[in-house]
């Protein structure tokens, strides 16, 4: 499900329930938030925004997924058509999606999940593609917390070891689901990519940017109260995401919430 992220649209609902919440860089350095849900899915969701062709190329990932979003730019459309998975807009699920008056326009569209049609395999989504949950690795550096910037974006993630969870914070905010609780990550992969701009504009002529996850490069894996420098490496958009260790072994990841950021090199 593709979530609004400006201050305007938080706090987000049902962010908290998704297995894996990847995070990207749009239009005028801002970011949005693609959460996948496969093992548990809540009964509201939202705001939901547009679609990305970032979030297509994400998606190749998985078997066929259901993708809920409210739209897309015009130019992209045939290529959402032609991914593989089941696209869903308002359009399609009309019954499905409601405005609220908690936000104003274009920040108050909501998704029941349960009304829409779509096939889960109530297995984690980061174990459907590939990614092991395991006690952590050697080595490691003590970490307190790390921060990622883009353009007009900022994300910090804090470890609270009381709680065990990466303790998430939005352009310097305390980040918090809809009901006021803190949100917080088991495990946060910080994935170096390469941010080009694409063919695609929004309606203000802003360029959408690409952020490339087929290839290879660096990452950063906080799990546990430490700092992982590993690799990855997906070789096709049909492939998996593969992170390594130094020693080449498989990075394994804490159970619970994975956030996934999409760093620019």
């Amino acid at each position: 499900m593709k979530i609004d992220n400006v201050a305007a649209a938080r706090p987000p609902t049902g962010l908290e329930k998704a297995d894996i919440v990847y995070v990207e860089q749009v239009e005028a350095g801002l970011s949005r938030i693609l959460a996948a849900y496969s093992s548990e899915v809540p009964s509201v969701v939202g705001p939901v925004r547009s679609a990305r062709e970032t979030d297509l190329e994400l998606l190749r990932q998985f078997d066929e997924p259901t993708l809920a979003y409210s739209g897309a730019q015009s130019a992209l459309s045939p290529s959402i058509d032609a991914a593989p998975l089941d696209a869903l807009p308002p359009s399609k699920a009309p019954d499905a999606y409601f405005r609220s008056g908690d936000h104003a326009a274009p920040h108050n569209l909501y998704l029941r999940p349960g009304r829409i049609p779509h096939a889960s395999t109530g297995v984690n989504a980061a174990e459907d593609i590939g990614l092991r949950f395991a006690a952590p690795p050697p080595g490691g550096t003590s970490v307190v917390g790390r921060t990622v910037s883009y353009p007009s974006a900022l994300f910090t993630f804090t470890w609270a070891a009381d709680r065990g969870l990466w303790m998430v914070s939005m352009d310097r905010t305390p980040a918090r689901t809809a009901s006021g609780e803190r949100l917080g990550a088991a495990s946060v992969i910080l994935q170096d990519v390469d941010v080009q701009p694409s063919r695609f504009q929004d309606r203000g002529g802003n360029t959408s940017p690409f952020s490339a996850t087929v290839g290879s490069g660096s990452a950063t894996i906080l799990r546990d109260g430490k700092s992982y420098d590993v690799r990855w490496e997906r070789n096709t958009a049909e492939s998996e995401t593969k992170f390594t260790t130094k020693n080449g072994e498989p990075m394994t990841f804490a159970t619970g919430q994975l956030w996934i950021v999409l760093v620019p090199k």
